[in-house]
């Protein structure tokens, strides 16, 4: 019989895992007309980890998923589901399980969920369900994506902001009614769709007289920058907001801004939006850009190893991208 209601949260656990080639802006000033000064500016990137030819998106989020058990202090069979947040799975069937088999998670259930730069949050969100229902106790939850083999290396408006790598998190059941996640608020406009894709191209190809099926290739990631900005300088503190509301939070109760990293100029335009300083927004996109689902555990990671960001302090996470999709979790971390 399901426990009622009973359960509460609490993230236990973070890993993360980027490839070992990077390129910084000099090195794509070589292969396009741009610059360090152009990128820079525009961007606040300043290089980004890109995966080889012989590196797989499942063998980069094991890694990320090994380190994250490591720190939560359970073993890979403790596990009852495996949530894995990506764009570019190695198989369009999906990666989650083979990730499961390389970890020997041997109970767990594995299952893709695609809400591309939002992915962490929708998958953080997704997997609390389970959780607070007493359907799973112990879930761990992958934000992977290896966009470099969907980019347009030529076109200087896309193929600057991308990288590669995965970052993960467990989230463990949490009795005595304490639940460290506090509020959150998920969002989509599919009719704003074409500001930010990675559309399948169809090539008719005709198998009998009068039947006909499409077959083809998936085109490069195309993005309307502008269109994306004046929509997550707009939607995101918005959605901040109401998910500070459901936690019954004011803002000056945040410790942490932890945004997904695809632009400094949107990180800095949302914190001045929501009055939070620059002391308190989390970035990293300097050296490792837009990462996609990774981005905020990475980045996650990174802060609570350096221990910047400690047990009990509380974090305002969104995600925001194609879809488009934009989400807020309000948690405590630890």
């Amino acid at each position: 019989m399901l426990e009622q209601f009973q359960a509460g949260i609490a993230i236990t656990g973070c890993g993360a895992c980027t490839p070992q080639a990077s390129v910084d802006n000099f090195g794509l000033s070589q292969i396009v007309e741009t610059s360090d000064e152009w990128i820079s500016t525009r961007t606040g990137i300043k290089q980004r980890r890109l995966a080889s030819p012989d590196d797989s998106l499942s063998a980069i989020a094991t890694s990320a998923a090994i380190n994250a058990l490591e720190m939560a202090a359970i073993a890979p069979s403790d596990l009852d589901l495996i949530i894995l947040a990506t764009s570019t799975p190695d198989d369009l069937f999906g990666s989650a399980s083979l990730i499961q088999a390389q970890l020997g998670a041997t109970r767990a259930v594995a299952f893709d969920l695609t809400a591309a730069c939002s992915g962490f949050v929708f998958g953080m969100v997704t997997a609390a369900q389970f959780i607070r229902t007493g359907v799973y106790r112990n879930v761990l939850l992958i934000g992977a994506d290896v966009l470099s083999r969907w980019v347009d290396w030529s076109d200087r408006s896309t193929c600057v902001l991308f990288g590669d790598g995965a970052g993960a998190v467990v989230m463990q059941a949490l009795e005595g009614g304490c639940d460290r996640l506090l509020g959150f608020e998920l969002r989509s406009d599919g009719t704003q769709n074409h500001f930010l894709s990675l559309a399948y191209q169809a090539q008719p190809q005709e198998l009998i007289e009068g039947v006909s099926v499409a077959k083809g290739i998936y085109h490069p990631i195309t993005m309307n920058g502008q269109e994306v900005y004046r929509f997550a300088v707009k939607r995101v503190p918005e959605v901040i907001e109401k998910a500070l509301f459901r936690a019954n939070l004011s803002v000056d109760r945040v410790d942490w801004l932890l945004l997904h990293q695809a632009n400094q100029r949107i990180l800095d335009a949302v914190a001045s939006r929501l009055k939070i300083p620059d002391t308190k927004v989390i970035s990293n996109l300097a050296n490792y850009g837009n990462t996609s689902a990774a981005s905020i555990p990475i980045a996650l990671d990174q802060a609570v190893r350096q221990g910047k960001i400690k047990p009990g302090d509380t974090i305002a996470a969104s995600g925001f991208g194609a879809g488009l999709t934009w989400g807020a979790a309000i948690f405590q971390w630890g």
